[in-house]
């Protein structure tokens, strides 16, 4: 039960980014068709990445003999401290929110979810269900933060990317110390 919830909790970090996107987005009024489009590419993105770095982090751990608790905690503090980067970065800039650049930006947002299947086997060997979780969990955040960006509600996004900071450090610090 402690590696579900584990999960949810490493699912809903990793949603944080794409809430706080999804909100800008929002307020910016974009089409329905947008708005289920991009939902449905992220949540797609949360399901591949993790598979695609869990494979790839079998084969970099297996050869360099690594700690996979150790490597995942560095893997989220890591992914934290991008994300306080990210947040502090005053760079705004005009972006067209076509369907290409929509794309671009649900695969900058589902990185981080690569990264984290990197470590998942310390968590899990059930790739394909926590896959499923960090997919619900993103579509979920996406969906939900283009519905309230659409009503002008663009504050939440600062707290939104601080509470996925401080979960991710938090959970990162955990499985470093072990």
């Amino acid at each position: 039960m402690s590696i579900l919830i584990s999960l949810f909790i490493i699912g809903i970090s990793l949603s944080m980014d794409t809430f706080s996107i999804s909100l800008s987005i929002g307020t910016l009024n974009i089409s329905k068709r947008k708005i289920i489009f991009f939902t449905l590419l992220v949540g797609i993105l949360h399901f591949i990445m993790p598979l695609i770095g869990t494979l790839l982090g079998e084969k970099i751990t297996n050869f360099l003999n690594i700690n996979v608790d150790f490597l995942l905690g560095l893997i989220l503090l890591f992914i934290g401290i991008e994300m306080i980067i990210e947040l502090f970065k005053k760079d705004e800039k005009e972006i067209n929110f076509n369907i290409f650049n929509l794309f671009l930006i649900a695969i900058s947002v589902s990185l981080d979810s690569f990264s984290t299947g990197l470590g998942l086997t310390a968590i899990t060997n059930n790739i394909v269900m926590s896959s499923l979780i960090f997919s619900i969990c993103a579509a979920s955040f996406t969906y939900l933060g283009l519905i309230l960006g659409k009503y002008g509600t663009s504050k939440l996004g600062v707290y939104g990317t601080i509470l996925g900071i401080i979960l991710l450090i938090i959970l990162g610090l955990f499985y470093i110390f072990k």
